[in-house]
């Protein structure tokens, strides 16, 4: 694991994008969203692709914008939902960076999907639910756990800042 690279993890709508976005500005390094990634290479947004190609081609494409994405250092990378919850896409993220998770309540999280259609994973309350406490049991193995519950994404930035400075000292990346 490296200091060099921020992985934010955590559940829909959870501000990782966000986030990501103010924390890379704070470090002065870029910022890199794996949804946005996807939906730029495959041209349809995320709702699309789920429609036309299923979520196992979606989930595809996640593992290879992760190999995408893993030379660059200096990057903060806002993952999507459930890129975590793939044990091979957990590994190489805690591998190759600090993954840190942006815990919120499901009640808050609901509060915030849009109900448009346009997270095609949270269109049952029930099933959202099962999906909410399946993916938080992977979000468990990040490096380091943020409680992002109604706060402003600038504490929230500070809460990430000072949690990764607080971890041990971590090894440097061995030479390519």
């Amino acid at each position: 694991m490296t200091a060099d690279k921020v992985y934010l993890v955590g559940f829909m709508a959870a501000g990782k994008s966000t986030v990501g976005k103010a924390l890379a500005h704070r470090l002065g390094w870029q910022a890199e969203d794996v949804d946005d990634l996807i939906e730029q290479r495959e041209r349809l947004t995320v709702t699309d692709i789920f429609g036309r190609h299923g979520e196992p081609y979606f989930r595809r494409a996640e593992r290879e914008m992760l190999r995408i994405l893993q030379p660059m250092r200096h990057v903060v990378v806002a993952t999507g939902g459930g890129t975590f919850v793939d044990p091979e896409n957990r590994a190489f993220i805690n591998l190759d960076g600090v993954s840190v998770w942006l815990d919120l309540p499901l009640a808050e999280l609901v509060t915030r999907i849009p109900l448009d259609g346009r997270r095609p994973l949270a269109a049952d309350r029930a099933a959202l639910e099962q999906l909410y406490a399946l993916r938080t049991d992977s979000y468990r193995h990040s490096h380091l756990r943020i409680d992002s519950s109604h706060l402003p994404v600038v504490d929230v930035v500070d809460r990430i800042v000072e949690g990764i400075a607080a971890m041990p000292r971590l090894v440097a990346r061995p030479p390519a």
